[in-house]
């Protein structure tokens, strides 16, 4: 058997530590998504009603602050998730690599501007002085209606991030040093986002798609903190890919 050298970046990388680091920016994305949108949005928003959100963002002022630093912090580690996603996954294919890590950026910068609107109902609802053409239920409709847009932003960025996790989800296949039955979840994951092209069909679909995506995400993570990757079979595949 051939023993494979290599010097200069390839030798100095330590891809199963690199492996390690995105399992933590994966389980810090999933867990601040989880406490941003499930303890927090879910529990203060009330889908169709202006007062009782009102009263309740104004009510838990505090909570409703937090929620918007754990989106931020989520976005943060996504960012860095993706970025070390495309630096273990190029020697698979580069130029898929590269489209996936766009793809998912892209997702990144819409559901982080998105954020925006999550925040602006503090304003809207604050009490300016300037605020005091409008009435009650006006700024209360309004702070209704930039949540909307934060959701159907979101939204958007799901879709995005449908077409990122799918081709991630290939190169992890077509790996030899990631199992390959992660490939296939994260394959099936990527398609469930993709229902967000068609917000209607995306939003009747969410819990499902979700549970199967937290099944998928927290499989990957297990993986990637206990067993990296093959460090010897991505430094070959590299080689190879690099080589030619």
């Amino acid at each position: 058997m051939s023993t494979v050298v290599m010097t200069g970046p390839l030798a100095a990388a330590s891809p199963r530590r690199e492996a390690r680091i995105a399992g933590v920016f994966y389980l810090l994305t999933i867990l601040t998504g989880i406490f941003a949108q499930g303890f927090v949005s879910g529990r203060l928003i009330v889908h169709g009603d202006a007062v009782a959100t009102a009263n309740n963002i104004l009510n838990h002022r505090t909570v409703f602050e937090l929620g918007f630093t754990a989106y931020l912090i989520e976005m943060a580690c996504q960012i860095a998730l993706t970025a070390l996603f495309y630096d273990l996954l190029k020697p698979v294919s580069r130029s898929v690599a590269l489209v996936a890590t766009f793809l998912g950026l892209a997702g990144c910068i819409i559901k982080t501007f998105s954020r925006v609107f999550y925040i602006a109902p503090l304003f809207v609802l604050g009490g300016a002085h300037y605020l005091s053409v409008f009435n009650i239920e006006q700024l209360q409709a309004l702070a209704l209606l930039f949540l909307n847009v934060n959701d159907h932003g979101a939204g958007m960025a799901l879709a995005l991030f449908g077409f990122s996790t799918l081709l991630q989800g290939y190169l992890i296949f077509k790996s030899t040093f990631l199992p390959r039955f992660l490939g296939v979840l994260a394959m099936i994951g990527g398609f469930g986002w993709l229902s967000f092209l068609y917000p209607p069909l995306g939003y009747r679909m969410f819990p499902f798609v979700a549970i199967f995506g937290l099944l998928g995400a927290a499989l990957m993570i297990f993986w990637l903190l206990m067993f990296g990757v093959d460090e010897q079979r991505w430094k070959e595949q590299a080689s190879a890919s690099f080589g030619s």
